[in-house]
């Protein structure tokens, strides 16, 4: 007698929605004033690791509006220009989209390659976009001071891509 497979599905609740909802908690978690030995909580932009694992885990419908909420929550908690970083993750998105079949399967090292230049255009876009909206450059050290942390949580995008690739066995 032939025992049925057990088939471990991942529904957009567990890729999707459950990260975003962990996005928006430490979003507001590093956001809290709290200093330790004069140095303050890092503000990297979480969403952007969403950007980048999303569309290498499945392409869907509901992952691009969820990101254009989360940069509408960043836009609106942080008090920037609204639009700003649904633009930049929407970017990503597709930038990752589009190059889906050449990281496919790729070694951890090309997708933080990827990731760093993937995070590095967003900010360049969104750096332009607050120059010219604010009329002057905001600072460097400020951007640095963002950019770095964004880049480090690289470990999480690709614990993600290879938590939930493959996830539902019905699609091998």
């Amino acid at each position: 007698m032939r025992r049925p497979l057990a088939v471990r599905t991942v529904g957009p609740a567990q890729w999707v929605f459950y990260p975003a909802l962990v996005v928006i908690a430490l979003t507001v978690v590093l956001a809290t004033p709290v200093e330790l030995f004069g140095l303050k909580l890092p503000e990297p932009v979480l969403p952007l690791v969403l950007a980048f694992a999303w569309p290498l885990i499945r392409p869907s419908m509901v992952a691009p509006a969820v990101l254009f909420g989360l940069g509408l929550f960043l836009d609106m908690f942080w008090g920037g220009t609204l639009g700003l970083w649904p633009l930049c993750l929407l970017l990503v998105y597709g930038v990752v989209l589009a190059s889906r079949t050449l990281l496919a399967g790729q070694e951890t090292q090309v997708l933080f390659v990827w990731y760093a230049v993937c995070a590095l255009v967003a900010f360049l876009l969104a750096y332009l976009v607050v120059t010219l909206d604010a009329g002057r450059a905001p600072s460097l050290l400020a951007l640095i001071g963002q950019v770095v942390p964004t880049l480090l949580l690289f470990p999480a995008a690709d614990w993600m891509i290879h938590r939930f690739d493959d996830g539902d066995l019905r699609f091998r």
